[in-house]
C-alpha cells in the first residue's frame, strides 16, 4: 500500500508560516530558553487565558510537575487523580513523593465524577488533578464547590483540550492552575511542549524559576552590564522551552480557531455517519461545553473484538488506537481502588483517525472500513 494511500491517526497542521517563524530564531542568534520568543509566547499565553502568570515548559508533565511543587505538594500527601487519561498527572503526584488516588470517570464523557472526588477526600487530601480527557472539558463548577468546601486544590490538566470551553470559559482558564500540552498531536504544536497557566503570579514566580535549575534566564542575565553570576538558591530541573518551539507555538496559538474549525467539522462528519451503527458509540459533548478534538473516540459494543478491528483497520492503512489508559490499571501504579468505569472504557474505547488535514473522502474511508469491521467482529471479544 502506497504512503499516499494511509489515514493517519495523527497529523500535525504544520507548514510555511511555522517555517518563516523558525527563520527569525535562526537569525536571531538565540535558539535556546528563555529567549526573546519565549517571552512573547509567554505574553501572549497569559494574554489568552487573562492569567496572572503562563509559563512556557519543555512538556505538559513537567508542567504538572511544576504545579505539584509550586502548589506546596509534600511527601505523604495524596492528591486525587482522574483515573482514565494518560499518567502523566499520577507521574506528577508520584515525583515528589506524595500519593495519587485515582477517582473513577463519567461514562458518558470520560471524564472524572465529582461524586467521586467527593468520595475520595480524606486528612491527607491536599488537591485534585482533573483531566479534559481527549479534548472534553471536566465538571469544574461542581469540583470546584468540592475543593473549596475542604480547601484543596484543583489543577486543570487541559493537555488535549487547546481551544475547548466550559461554560463560556476556555480549557486552561478552568482552574487556579493549569497545564497545557503542544505535542505533535494537539490542537497546538511545535512537536513537544507544554506550559503552566496560573491566576497567581507567586506560583508562576515558583515555577518559572524552577524550570530553569533555579537560576531564572540566562538570557536576561547576558543583558546585565557587567558579570552577574547567579547563585543556586533551590534544587531546580532544566524544563525550558527552546525559542526556537515559542516561535512555532506563537503562529499554532493563533490558528486554533481555524484548526479546531476544521476538526470539528471532521467530529461533526463522523458523528452523522456512524449516528445509526448500533455496535458502536460516538462521543457525546454536554451543551456546557465544547470539545477540542484531540482524539476522536467511539466506544465499541462489547460483543466486539477491539484488537481485531484494529488490525483490519491497519491493514487497510487506516490509523487507530485504544485511546488512552485506566491509570489505576497500570503495573506500576496497580494495587489501589478499582475504578470501573475507566477499566470499562479502557476496554472498548477505539480511537480513529482525527486531525485538521483530514478531508471529508477519507472521513467516509474510515466509516465505510470502520462499519465493516466491527460487523465481522462482533463475536465474542477476545482477551487481546
Amino acid at each position: 500500500m502506497s504512503t499516499s494511500d494511509t489515514i493517519d491517526l495523527v497529523h500535525a497542521s504544520l507548514g510555511e508560516q511555522e517555517l518563516a517563524a523558525v527563520a527569525e530564531v535562526f537569525a536571531s542568534g538565540w535558539p535556546a530558553g528563555q529567549g526573546p520568543k519565549g517571552k512573547a509566547l509567554e505574553a501572549q499565553l497569559k494574554e489568552r487565558y487573562g492569567a496572572g502568570d503562563a509559563v512556557a515548559v519543555s512538556n505538559c508533565g513537567a508542567a504538572l510537575h511544576l504545579a505539584m511543587l509550586a502548589l506546596g505538594v509534600k511527601p505523604g500527601d495524596e492528591v486525587i487523580v482522574a483515573d482514565y487519561t494518560f499518567p502523566a498527572p499520577a507521574h506528577a503526584v508520584r515525583y515528589v513523593g506524595a500519593v495519587p488516588v485515582f477517582a473513577d470517570v463519567r461514562a458518558d464523557t470520560g471524564t472524572v465524577d465529582p461524586q467521586a472526588v467527593a468520595d475520595l477526600i480524606g486528612p491527607r487530601t491536599v488537591g485534585v488533578i482533573a483531566v479534559d480527557t481527549v479534548g472534553m472539558p471536566a465538571d469544574y463548577a461542581q469540583l470546584k464547590a468540592i475543593a473549596d468546601r475542604h480547601g484543596i486544590f484543583v489543577v486543570e490538566d487541559a493537555a488535549c483540550a487547546v481551544g475547548a470551553t466550559y461554560q463560556g470559559r476556555e480549557a486552561g482558564a478552568l482552574a487556579e492552575v493549569a497545564c497545557l500540552s503542544f505535542h505533535g498531536r494537539k490542537g497546538a504544536t511545535s512537536g513537544e511542549g507544554g506550559a503552566l497557566i496560573t491566576a497567581d503570579a507567586a506560583v508562576g514566580a515558583d515555577a518559572r524559576l524552577r524550570s530553569s535549575f533555579g537560576i531564572g534566564s540566562i538570557f536576561d542575565q547576558a543583558q546585565v552590564v557587567g558579570l552577574p553570576i547567579p547563585q543556586f538558591t533551590e534544587i531546580g530541573y532544566n524544563f525550558k522551552l527552546s525559542d526556537i518551539a515559542a516561535a512555532i507555538l506563537q503562529v499554532q496559538i493563533g490558528r486554533i480557531g481555524e484548526l479546531l474549525k476544521r476538526r470539528s467539522a471532521v467530529a461533526e462528519q463522523y458523528a452523522q455517519l456512524l449516528a445509526d451503527e448500533e455496535l458502536l458509540s460516538v462521543p457525546r459533548v454536554p451543551e456546557d461545553r465544547t470539545h477540542a478534538w484531540q482524539s476522536y473516540m467511539v466506544t465499541l459494543d462489547e460483543r466486539v473484538d477491539r484488537a481485531a478491528v484494529a488490525k483490519a483497520l491497519r491493514a487497510q492503512g487506516i490509523g487507530c488506537g485504544h485511546g488512552t489508559w485506566a491509570t489505576h490499571l497500570q503495573p506500576v501504579f496497580e494495587g489501589g481502588r478499582a475504578c470501573p468505569v475507566s477499566a470499562d472504557l479502557f476496554a472498548r474505547n477505539l480511537a480513529i483517525p482525527m486531525h485538521a488535514e483530514l478531508s471529508e473522502e477519507q472521513v467516509q474511508r474510515v466509516v465505510a472500513a470502520l462499519r465493516a469491521a466491527v460487523r465481522e467482529h462482533a463475536g465474542a471479544r477476545s482477551a487481546a
